[in-house]
């Protein structure tokens, strides 16, 4: 291969989810380790169920996840004539030939083979008579009486299937319409995909497909198929297991850094390394490391995760991020300098983007609403002087930096022989609220000097009545 060239072919009836998405993410990293190329076809055939609203859910979650791709998206419903052009050659070689059995003839064939012990099967009963094209007639593959066919699989190793149990199954219905697995093959082959990495649910259709290839003459690719991700209870992931869409997980405040690194880890490893940057993950990705055995989502290592990578990650680039929360609680903030301080407060103590913007909300609103708990215990008469001496010497510094805002506090516990901590908190509800938040230095920093004075004379008015 000179050039390697994998795909990711989503359909859209439905959003992104966990198994898709790490499907998406094997072929985009070894496609961006090889320097190849990552094509992105939609396989909207099933036009029924097939949606816009799914379409854009699936696109926004790529983008999102930051999976790229060099080529697409290509629509199958846009593509019948090509398919036509080749189930046509299939027929003028005799690779393939015209059916008019009826679905009910073909039951009674599969019952009738049922009750001879033998697999339910089409029994090849139009294979030779030559029917040309009518109204009412599929087009069959003609499949091997004999031998098997082994598909070559990267990561499960050969599996051979036995040709005698593969009927002449249908490559185009009698409407005109190609079926699943002619479509799959002939849009590989034009795209010129030659690495093809899916969830093992499709090892089933990968015998039939190779024998297309084959009846075409065509290249086969390579396969690699991964055991499906299971819940926490080794059942098959459903939404009890937190299996939902790609954009559900960006909701709750993941960072798409932190989905990409567990996601790869569903399935691949690097020795003992958990923790990965996105070069990183290209640089390291290979096939040979991708596992066979099934792997189970478990929410509590993903937030890990996520923590971690918001830890690692500088305020500049948090605060995109961060944005998009911030909006969803009605907060119009910007990526700017008050915005990246207010992300140094929190950063280390946030699991979540979503847990940090309601951590945040005090800072950017106008009136702080006071917790009722909180409010009766720390503003009260007897604090009205630590507050007020707060705002006289605070708004009497010259340079507002923490070492300055050190000597403020130090001052007031002199004058009033009181401990830090009865001085702080009082201070603390009055700037937020509430009893808990950041440092109480960090916090009046990334506040501002005349934010936190105006928040403090609010305080001395709410005592005073």
């Amino acid at each position: 291969m000179d050039t390697i060239i994998t795909r990711f072919p989503p359909s859209p009836t439905g959003y992104l989810h966990i198994g898709g998405a790490r499907t998406a993410l094997f072929n985009w990293l070894y496609a961006r380790k090889t320097k190849g190329k990552f094509i992105l076809r939609i396989e909207d055939t099933d036009e029924a169920r097939s949606t816009k609203e799914s379409l854009d859910a699936i696109l926004e979650s790529l983008e999102w996840l930051g999976i790229d791709w060099d080529e697409g998206p290509y629509f199958q419903t846009q593509r019948y004539p090509i398919y036509n052009e080749y189930i046509e050659k299939l027929i003028e070689s005799g690779a393939a030939y015209y059916c008019s059995c009826t679905p009910d003839q073909v039951n009674t064939m599969r019952e009738e083979a049922k009750a001879k012990g033998l697999k339910p099967m089409y029994n090849g009963n139009c294979r030779e008579r030559g029917l040309e094209k009518a109204d009412n007639t599929v087009v069959r593959l003609k499949t091997p009486d004999s031998g098997v066919t082994i598909v070559n699989d990267v990561v499960k190793g050969d599996t051979a299937f036995q040709n005698s149990e593969i009927d002449d199954f249908i490559i185009r219905r009698s409407d005109g319409s190609a079926m699943y697995n002619l479509a799959v093959v002939i849009d590989d082959i034009t795209m010129e995909i030659n690495t093809i990495i899916r969830g093992d649910d499709h090892l089933i259709n990968t015998p039939k497909q190779m024998l297309i290839y084959k009846a075409l003459g065509a290249d086969m690719p390579v396969f690699g198929h991964v055991p499906m991700v299971l819940g926490s209870d080794k059942s098959r992931l459903s939404k009890r297991h937190g299996a939902m869409s790609v954009g559900e997980y960006q909701k709750m405040g993941f960072l798409p850094d932190a989905m990409i690194n567990y996601l790869v880890r569903l399935g691949w490893s690097h020795g003992d390394q958990e923790f990965f940057e996105r070069d990183d993950l290209i640089d390291k990705f290979d096939l040979e490391h991708l596992g066979r055995s099934a792997s189970m989502f478990d929410t509590d290592k993903l937030v890990s995760l996520n923590s971690k990578h918001i830890q690692n990650k500088s305020p500049e680039e948090l605060a995109g991020h961060l944005l998009f929360h911030l909006k969803n609680l009605g907060i119009d903030a910007q990526n700017d300098e008050f915005t990246r301080g207010v992300i140094q407060t929190l950063q280390s103590r946030s699991k979540t983007l979503a847990e940090m913007a309601q951590s945040a909300v005090f800072y950017y609103q106008d009136d702080v609403q006071f917790d009722e708990k909180a409010a009766k215990k720390f503003l009260t008469p007897d604090t009205l002087d630590i507050l007020q001496k707060s705002a006289d010497y605070i708004k009497g510094l010259k340079n507002y930096a923490q070492e300055e805002l050190e000597t403020v506090f130090k001052q007031i516990m002199e004058e009033t022989e009181l401990k830090f901590g009865k001085i702080a908190q009082p201070l603390r509800v009055a700037i937020t609220g509430t009893t808990m938040s950041p440092g109480i230095f960090e916090m009046l920093l990334a506040l501002g000097k005349e934010k936190t004075i105006l928040r403090i004379k609010k305080a001395i008015e709410f005592i005073s009545g």
